[in-house]
């Protein structure tokens, strides 16, 4: 009791008349760039683990920090 490829493309066919094959395009690429700058963003996010600071000392000097993270495993 599934979908068979005739309902589907019968969907698809109303789809298609009721929006038209251009709006369905500009839709698919909208949806694709979307996709690709929501993959960037995550790329970035985990590439992105250095923190950079600046600390003032007891004799009001700033000092440049960096700041990584590191995972270690103990196991």
């Amino acid at each position: 009791m599934g979908i068979s490829i005739w309902q589907l493309l019968i969907v698809l066919g109303i789809v298609i008349l009721l929006f038209g094959t251009k709006k369905l395009r500009n839709l698919g690429g909208d949806l694709g760039s979307a996709v690709k700058g929501f993959k960037g963003a995550m790329k970035d996010g985990a590439e992105d683990t250095t923190m950079k600071k600046e600390i003032e000392n007891d004799e009001g000097e700033t000092i440049d920090a960096e700041v990584t993270s590191k995972k270690e495993d103990n196991v």
